[in-house]
């Protein structure tokens, strides 16, 4: 599971909505074909992680991915019928903050037709709507 070696804050604030757009990561960088967000929302470090096995799964031994997404917020709950007060919950699990235009994966190295197939089939793992994307020669 993916989560930070270290953090300086064990329990940060933790804002209930995403205001705004990315500002940064939205284009391809790296790879030939990407999968981009269309929706704001915390996406966990198993939901990541569950879109990154589907894609090699499919993509087998072809094929580069990178990840551009990095689970690094703490996520904290209170268990389950406990009273108000008594503190901030223990942390329960990693998330990360994706906004819309954000650019999750990225992948090269496989035709278009398959490359489409794995984004598909990892973007049912994901709680947000996403967009197939190519990368434009400049």
């Amino acid at each position: 599971m993916l989560m930070p070696k270290r953090v300086k804050y064990r329990k940060p604030h933790s804002a209930p909505y995403i205001k705004g757009v990315a500002k940064r990561g939205t284009t391809i960088a790296f790879g030939e074909f990407g999968l981009k967000a269309l929706e704001p929302r915390w996406v966990s470090a198993r939901q990541l992680e569950a879109s990154r096995v589907a894609i090699t799964r499919y993509i087998k031994k072809g094929g580069k991915l990178w990840m551009r997404v990095f689970p690094d917020k703490a996520v904290t709950k209170h268990p389950a019928e406990t009273r108000m007060g008594k503190g901030k919950g223990a942390p329960e699990y990693w998330a990360a903050v994706v906004k819309p235009g954000r650019v999750l994966f990225e992948i090269q190295g496989i035709p278009e037709d398959q490359a489409r197939e794995a984004f598909l089939r990892a973007s049912h793992k994901l709680p947000i709507k996403t967009k197939f994307i190519i990368r434009e020669e400049i």
